[in-house]
């Protein structure tokens, strides 16, 4: 990894230059090469963590047929990353979504973008916590730690909790040794997803190639295969990440385009082939699907009904660690939304949270709020599969908004100035398709449904806010309006009254199209 001592002194200046120009001070420190850019984006994706979040609902819903959902969104999502990766070679400052849409369109809209967006960030912080038990107990059990109960909702609460300190003291700390545990873990996951994938396809191949049209007599058809997308849906993003961390990674204009592609790419390839190797591993699909009391059997069961007790702790040691570096890459990249928002002074406490350590060169109070907020949703835990649906429903919700943002600059001729990473006369055609896609994504993820979008009654017990009225909404609409009410109440009694910092741009890229914004600078 690159730390910023190996930065040549005018490469520093020029991207400080080039960060200046858009009216702010290099606080955060310029740490990140290609690969740290890269790694963060695709630990973020971690396929490893959304495959042991959700592959089970995949399976119960439709068998192996599931597996065909992982191109589809990968595809989807692809066109998406497009799209993000010449904006952000644009604008390569923190913020992602809540930033391309303050150039781009008003500052009540992005507004409004970046309070989503940072919420869904938070959610996803949570969900992917609350995933490490699933891989950890059943390794420290492995281990010898028999006491530890997996399917416990209280030792996966603790687990969840004691995560979430850890990685929120190494967030503090600063950017540096989140990339180096960060990078380290992003190969271990790489070559254990690919390695221990080729050892199932070769020497424990159950099920045949045959398996992926494969239903074991479950119906498959428009519904169920929406619904059993939900776990490929919940692995394939954050890879907007690559542009979040802009600040902290050297030469950004032409490194984060590059890693918000790269981390698509990768992901789609490591996951495809350990999902493949996983379905065809299962010793028994009917076993499989009716397994764990009806909820069906996560990658943890086939790998422990496939390996030797010591073989399979080393693996689940070895996603465990890459649930781990997922967490700090998604905290990271929800800290440096909040500090991007509070910088410019659009939320509550501003100057506190933007605030950055002179010594760790961090936002600290942002670190800390960020994960507060992530343990609020542990006062009602129900599990990381709940949790998810209302993460990554908002996380879609938001692109989808920052896509429509694009899409009326391009209208408008954006951009005419060309940047490093450019779509060109393609730009219309792959915004277009994203904005599709992503539209109907939304709709998916709205659905009431009870194996993506369940009502609280619908939880087996799970969840309940001792409200009947409240229980017979679904949870994705709770969760969303609330967030909504609040950041409208907010917005309305405080937020627009406040002094927002002026939107500027260099003078050599595209004016901002937002109105009265301040001159650009040279």
């Amino acid at each position: 990894m690159s730390t910023s001592s190996d930065i040549p002194a005018d490469h520093a200046q020029r991207d400080a230059a080039d960060l200046a120009r858009f009216g702010y001070k290099q606080e955060l420190k310029r740490s990140l090469g290609l690969f740290s850019s890269f790694a963060v984006a695709f630990s973020y994706i971690s396929p490893s963590t959304g495959i042991f979040t959700l592959f089970a609902l995949g399976l119960t819903t439709i068998g192996g047929v599931f597996i065909w959902t992982w191109p589809v969104v990968a595809l989807g999502q692809f066109l998406v990353a497009l799209n993000f990766a010449e904006v952000s070679s644009h604008y390569p400052v923190a913020g992602s979504v809540f930033q391309w849409t303050k150039y781009l369109s008003s500052r009540t809209y992005s507004w409004f973008t970046g309070w989503i967006y940072l919420f869904a960030g938070i959610l996803t912080v949570t969900a992917v916590v609350a995933t490490i038990p699933i891989a950890l107990i059943p390794a420290l059990n492995g281990l010898g730690w028999h006491s530890l109960n997996a399917a416990s909702l209280h030792t996966q609460l603790v687990v969840a909790l004691i995560t979430l300190i850890v990685i929120t003291v190494l967030n503090i700390y600063g950017v540096r040794l989140v990339a180096l545990i960060n990078n380290t873990g992003v190969i271990f996951e790489i070559l254990g997803m690919f390695v221990f994938a080729l050892i199932m396809l070769i020497f424990h191949n159950h099920q045949g190639f045959h398996v992926v049209t494969n239903s074991a007599g479950l119906h498959v058809g428009p519904a169920s295969f929406l619904a059993a997308m939900f776990m490929s849906l919940f692995v394939i993003y954050g890879f907007d990440t690559a542009s979040t961390l802009a600040e902290e990674t050297r030469d950004p204009r032409r490194a984060a385009p590059k890693a918000v592609l790269y981390a698509v790419i990768g992901a789609f390839i490591i996951g495809g082939v350990f999902l493949l190797a996983t379905l065809m591993a299962i010793p028994n699909l009917h076993t499989a699907i009716t397994g764990n009391g009806g909820l069906g059997w996560n990658p943890a069961n086939v790998i422990e009904a496939n390996f030797p007790s010591w073989l399979a702790t080393i693996y689940l040691l070895v996603v465990s660690a890459a649930i781990f570096v997922c967490c700090l890459s998604i905290l990271a990249a929800t800290i440096r939304l909040c500090f991007g928002m509070s910088r410019d002074n659009q939320l509550p406490f501003s100057k506190a949270w933007s605030k950055v350590s002179p010594t760790l060169h961090t936002p600290v109070f942002a670190c800390i709020i960020v994960a507060l907020l992530a343990a609020v949703p542990f006062l009602k835990y129900s599990g990381a599969g709940i949790i998810a649906i209302a993460a990554t429903g908002l996380i879609y919700f938001s692109y989808f908004l920052g896509n429509l943002v694009v899409m009326r600059a391009r209208a408008k001729g954006w951009p005419k100035i060309s940047a490093p990473f450019r779509l060109g006369r393609w730009g219309i055609l792959v915004n277009v398709l994203a904005l599709l896609y992503g539209g109907a994504m939304i709709i998916n993820f709205a659905w009431p449904r009870v194996a993506s979008n369940p009502k609280p009654n619908q939880t087996g017990g799970l969840l309940s806010f001792n409200m009947s009225w409240l229980d017979g909404i679904p949870i994705l609409w709770t969760v969303f309006v609330f967030i909504v009410i609040i950041g409208v109440i907010y917005y309305l009694a405080v937020g627009r009254n406040k002094d927002f910092a002026p939107v500027v741009a260099p003078a050599e890229d595209d004016a901002p199209l937002v109105s009265g914004t301040a001159p650009a600078s040279d």
